[in-house]
């Protein structure tokens, strides 16, 4: 069945963004650390998705899950905690198996979990990580269908519903933000990461005519490629807090946990100007010190204080979400089937090969003396009927395995 599916989350829903930043791996190390994840607690494979609004950790294992499996990963993550913040923070971690977890998936891929409700953004993010997860060699073939089915289930909710329909994402929310706060299109940007986040940002910079863009990354090649996009100029990052020429608005998006724009740092990036300021920070946890705006004249657009926004587009989409629950209930039961299937396959794969394998001896060995005494005609007309065989002595098995196997997977459903 599904029971080696499970996930641990944080999301919007549960606490605020800042605390879900608890739960993520530096990006700096996230190889090193997912790896660490995986042979500590000898998962299978492992799929680590991180967004502005949730971090999930979804793995695949047959080993019994452990009730306190939420203080073990933190304690893993933050050896440096003490026991009380430690058990504080995993009571907010949610733990879904089997079949929910396999659901839960679905309704993040679906926008169905975000803070946008209807926002696709999502599916890219989810390949994406994927693709990296795989890459790390933390994935295996139990991820890759349920990725692949999950991938498919969202496309049949955008496609299905009007869930989508008329969606902000998350960036369009904040850019929208920042022009509401007087950021015209002469303004000074200074964008710090040039990451998914940063590079979709860009796009509304040049749509809407913002010229004067510099872009601080800690790859500089990735900064090139954005500030190229926009016209504008590329740093590497430790060139930051030595910027001379200040700024008019700040858009930081990057995967560090500790703040990047500190008091020292944004001091500098004044160049003693005085007036007022706007931060965008999509970063979770932030990235620009929170306590700057209680310090300077500067506005501060977050993804928390997006979350207003984010609730009118939850009202109006509410009777769509409701259609879309039904047809990811009926892609769950589905993929229960496909997922069977592709578990048989596996447990039958040496199939094809032992079948080829006493084809060949036995044409070459058991009988090779008395077919080379037949004519070209009847040797082709011999090959031809084992080929046949061969196909036939693999197919029937497999599909009687099949057969039986979902066969017997309806009977316990419905039991």
């Amino acid at each position: 069945m599904l029971d080696g599916f499970h996930v641990l989350t944080l999301t919007h829903k549960q606490v605020p963004l800042v605390s879900i930043g608890e739960a993520m791996v530096d990006n700096g190390v996230e190889k090193e650390a997912l790896l660490g994840l995986q042979r500590r607690f000898g998962w299978d494979e492992l799929y680590y998705l991180s967004t502005c609004n949730r971090v999930m950790y979804l793995f695949y294992s047959q080993q019994a899950v452990p009730e306190n499996l939420p203080v073990m990963l933190l304690e893993a993550l933050h050896p440096e905690w003490p026991v009380e913040r430690i058990d504080s923070a995993a009571r907010a971690v949610i733990v879904l198996h089997g079949a929910e977890a396999v659901r839960h998936l679905m309704e993040v891929a679906s926008s169905m979990d975000s803070l946008v409700v209807g926002e696709r953004e999502i599916i890219r993010q989810l390949r994406g990580a994927y693709d990296r997860c795989r890459e790390m060699g933390l994935t295996g073939d139990h991820i890759r269908l349920l990725v692949r089915y999950t991938i498919e289930t969202a496309k049949a909710v955008y496609t299905e519903t009007r869930i989508g329909e008329k969606a902000l994402s998350v960036v369009a929310l904040a850019f929208q933000a920042m022009q509401a706060k007087g950021v015209g299109r002469d303004a000074r940007i200074l964008m710090i990461g040039a990451g998914q986040t940063n590079a979709l940002f860009a796009k509304f910079l040049l749509k809407y005519g913002y010229q004067n863009v510099v872009v601080f990354n800690r790859t500089l090649a990735n900064a090139e490629a954005v500030a190229e996009y926009v016209g504008g100029r590329a740093y590497p990052m430790e060139a930051l807090a030595d910027y001379p020429d200040g700024f008019d608005a700040l858009v930081v998006a990057t995967g560090a946990t500790e703040p990047l724009v500190t008091e020292a740092v944004y001091r500098q990036l004044l160049a003693n100007e005085t007036g007022r300021k706007v931060a965008v920070d999509l970063s979770v946890p932030n990235n620009v010190e929170p306590a700057l705006a209680n310090r300077y004249p500067l506005q501060m657009i977050d993804i928390e204080g997006l979350r207003t926004c984010a609730a009118e587009n939850l009202a109006h989409r509410e009777q769509e979400r409701a259609q879309a629950a039904l047809i990811i209930a009926q892609r769950v039961y589905a993929f229960r089937e496909v997922w069977h299937e592709r578990q048989v396959e596996r447990s039958l794969g040496s199939i094809p090969a032992d079948v080829r394998r006493y084809k060949e001896r036995a044409l070459n060995e058991v009988f090779g003396k008395e077919l080379a005494q037949l004519d070209g005609q009847t040797l082709d007309l011999i090959h031809r009927m084992m080929d046949y065989m061969e196909k036939k002595a693999v197919a029937v098995p497999m599909k009687t395995a099949k057969a039986i196997s979902i066969g017997r997977l309806k009977k316990q459903q419905n039991a």
